[in-house]
């Protein structure tokens, strides 16, 4: 959100398209009670379809918790992720994702627990 809000303040939403955190909705069971919440599955990233310009380099470098891009260079140098993969981590593949976190279970100490 912090990016969309930077790039309306300069002017620069047109070069931005589309901004994804990858998320996905996870039941945890928490004091017995069923709760879905929604989580982050890679921790950190951003997938950013936009029209690079060094305005759009910058707005997006200097953003709080931004430390780098994927890339060559150290980061400093973005690549474009291929399509396929990007729906491969979005979930919209025809494919299905071994990789994604499983359903997790939430004890609190003092729980009981039934074994």
């Amino acid at each position: 959100q912090a990016i969309r809000d930077q790039a309306a303040m300069k002017g620069l939403e047109d070069f931005i398209e589309d901004l994804e955190v990858p998320t996905e909705e996870v039941v945890e069971v928490v004091r017995g009670k069923k709760k879905t919440i929604e989580k982050r599955y890679f921790p950190g990233y951003v997938l950013m379809k936009a029209k690079l310009t060094d305005d759009v380099y910058h707005l997006v470098k200097d953003t709080p918790k931004v430390t780098g891009f994927l890339g060559a260079d150290g980061g400093k140098k973005p690549l474009p992720v291929p399509q396929r993969e990007v729906d491969r981590i979005l979930g919209t593949a025809d494919e299905p994702i071994e990789d994604r976190p499983k359903p997790t279970v939430v004890y609190e100490i003092g729980q009981e627990v039934r074994v």
